[in-house]
């Protein structure tokens, strides 16, 4: 006897893998690019960076088709959101991407660093940015950040404090040495030892 499911119930599926055609194209695809991993605007200022690093699974395996959302505030530490009051309605820095991984794992965009927001209670947060990480196999998308290790104003973060000293590690890209632009480079592992700190949000 088969079993019955009441109508209107869908069953759970995961969060992935993504039809690139319509979510990130980047230019590959005759399609509006409405979300890039490229975030710099003509109007915005700021120290223009690259960040990169491979998504990797629970067996260290890289992730193929993960696909990763942005979201930041400009240098000023301002969010281009109609709560933000300081923010300029006449910007066209959103501080929003979206970038897919490539065949090996890999991501990059570029952005400019942002500057430190004030947190719920006032407190300045250290320059981060904002990732929703989607994945085959995941029920929900995951929240973590992205940290710089060249900002002392981690050592005050009110988030990064409620990390455990020993897992802080895994939300601070390093500056990619020797490069002739500004890179850092953070890999996200989505299980296993080296775990990145993810949030509920």
């Amino acid at each position: 006897m088969s079993e019955q499911r009441p109508d209107g119930i869908t069953p759970s599926q995961t969060v992935g893998p993504y039809f690139k055609y319509g979510l990130t194209p980047n230019g590959e695809y005759a399609w509006n690019d409405a979300f890039t991993n490229n975030l710099i605007t003509p109007d915005v200022s700021g120290e223009r960076i690259r960040v990169e690093g491979t998504v990797f699974d629970g067996d260290g395996v890289p992730v193929p088709d993960c696909m990763l959302e942005i979201w930041q505030a400009d240098a000023q530490g301002r969010f281009s959101d109609p709560q933000d009051a300081r923010a300029l309605p006449n910007s066209s820095f959103k501080g929003f991407g979206r970038v897919g991984t490539d065949a090996k794992g890999g991501y990059s965009f570029d952005t400019i660093k942002p500057g430190q927001v004030p947190d719920p209670d006032g407190k300045p947060q250290a320059p981060h940015i904002l990732l929703a990480v989607y994945a085959r196999g995941m029920l929900l998308h995951l929240y973590t950040r992205i940290y710089f290790d060249d900002e002392t104003a981690n050592a005050a973060d009110p988030v990064l404090a409620l990390v455990p000293s020993d897992r802080r590690a895994t939300l601070i890209a390093k500056r990619k040495a020797g490069a002739a632009n500004p890179a850092y480079v953070l890999d996200i592992h989505l299980q296993g030892d080296n775990e990145t700190v993810f949030f509920d949000v």
